[in-house]
């Protein structure tokens, strides 16, 4: 199974890359499969550091609060 996370857009750091946040942790993540500009507080899922689709900040709040809600759970 793969596990994409939404990430915020901070800067554009160049051509192919960018900074992005979630949960206070930053991070340089590649932009080059996006066929779309972004700009500082798009959203975006990133997977193994590849941003893949660029989302809306709903759908990226929604998906946090269930990855939260997810990952609280203790599982025997």
């Amino acid at each position: 199974m793969c596990l994409a996370y939404p990430y915020q857009i901070l800067e554009i750091t160049g051509p192919f890359t960018a900074k992005a946040t979630v949960d206070g942790v930053s991070k340089e993540i590649y932009i080059s499969l996006i066929g779309e500009p972004l700009r500082p507080g798009d959203w975006v899922l990133v997977h193994v550091d590849f941003a893949i689709q660029k989302i809306d900040e709903k759908t990226a709040l929604e998906t946090l609060k269930a990855y939260y809600e997810i990952f609280s759970k203790q599982y025997i």
